[in-house]
């Protein structure tokens, strides 16, 4: 089954508009087209915007994003390039959630903080009592 840019933007939960920027980068030279020269994209090219939004999500730079798809096009020759850069990719989102987790950290201190100094009507309660400051 093929679809238009319109329904694979819908299906993908990107827009259009980033469909086609991603074109003009590099990214989907997988896409092939209608007779009438219109884009036509198939499930597999879906599962693939689906790795290229993931890599763009956690932090990954459209130039190595395109690398990677040049190497997925290549075939069989870059597995282990890949491998390497899916395994870069694991370690630079592991230390993003370990800092995420260190702000989520923070930010429940304040919570408890702010509830604290709300039931008891002043931040000046919360002295010595809360171990964050205001």
């Amino acid at each position: 089954m093929t679809y238009s840019i319109s329904q694979a933007a819908g299906l993908s939960g990107l827009s259009v508009y980033t469909l086609r920027y991603y074109e003009k980068e590099g990214l989907l030279p997988f896409v092939g087209r209608s007779k009438s020269g219109k884009r036509a994209f198939c499930d597999h090219d879906l599962e693939m915007l689906a790795i290229i939004n993931c890599l763009k999500s956690t932090g990954m730079q459209i130039k190595e994003i395109r690398t990677y798809i040049d190497w997925y096009q290549e075939g069989d020759a870059t597995l282990h390039k890949r491998l390497e850069l899916f395994k870069k990719q694991k370690e630079a989102v592991e230390e993003q959630m370990k800092q995420l987790n260190g702000h989520l950290k923070k930010i429940n201190q304040k919570i408890k903080y702010y509830e604290y100094a709300c039931k008891a009507g002043s931040a000046k309660a919360c002295e010595g009592v809360i171990d964050c400051e205001a």
